[in-house]
């Protein structure tokens, strides 16, 4: 055999596997065509379709409770959605657990937001993605005001001033960041007039009526 059809016939080195990554137009049709089962929470983060853990009830309550009071502390002229889709360019469209938006539900009717004045995710399980991949998410997109109710530690986490790193997941990382325990206050950069106690985004302590 002659070593020119020796050498064709070595294995090759080849580049490493890429991830298949889903435009939104692809995730859509993806719902449409009943791929993902009707009980299951998924999102679309940078081109990766990801399945949501399932909630518990500490997790809904907090939910329930800062729309409750989000409602009240933004007034009229505001929208406070619940776990619905944002639009964060042509490949993430994450469904936060809290947006609050301008307008009515009615300006969204053709499209979902692209942007957002607050966002608030309850975090457990999903805290350190919370902390990070979601953190530099929305960094990247200039939301402003990004909150976690971190039921881990008991408190809130106000996340600001987004601005770009190029070691942050999407080139972008908050560069304030406090925690707030129950006996604080505090109130979105949008609706500043707005004291919120964060007791009232918490649970309540096992034992307390």
């Amino acid at each position: 055999m002659s070593e020119q059809l020796l050498d064709s016939l070595q294995v090759k080195p080849c580049a490493e596997p890429v991830p298949r990554r889903f435009s939104r137009e692809e995730y859509y049709r993806m719902g449409e065509a009943g791929i993902f089962a009707p009980d299951e929470h998924v999102e679309l983060i940078q081109g990766e379709i990801l399945y949501m853990a399932p909630q518990g009830s500490p997790h809904f309550t907090s939910i329930c409770a800062a729309e409750e009071t989000l409602r009240v502390a933004f007034g009229a002229g505001f929208q406070v959605r619940l776990q619905g889709p944002i639009t964060l360019g042509p490949k993430s469209e994450p469904e936060p657990d809290i947006a609050v938006v301008s307008g009515s539900f009615r300006d969204y009717e053709d499209d979902h937001p692209t942007s957002a004045l607050l966002v608030v995710e309850v975090s457990e399980s999903t805290l350190v993605y919370d902390r990070t991949i979601k953190a530099s998410l929305y960094a990247s997109a200039h939301i402003a005001d990004y909150w976690i109710i971190n039921l881990v530690e008991d408190l809130v986490e106000v996340y600001r001033s987004p601005q770009s790193d190029s070691a942050a997941p999407f080139g972008a990382r908050y560069g304030q960041v406090t925690q707030h325990g129950r006996g604080d206050v505090v109130s979105p950069l949008s609706a500043p007039q707005a004291s919120i106690r964060v007791e009232d985004l918490l649970p309540r302590r096992r034992g307390e009526l």
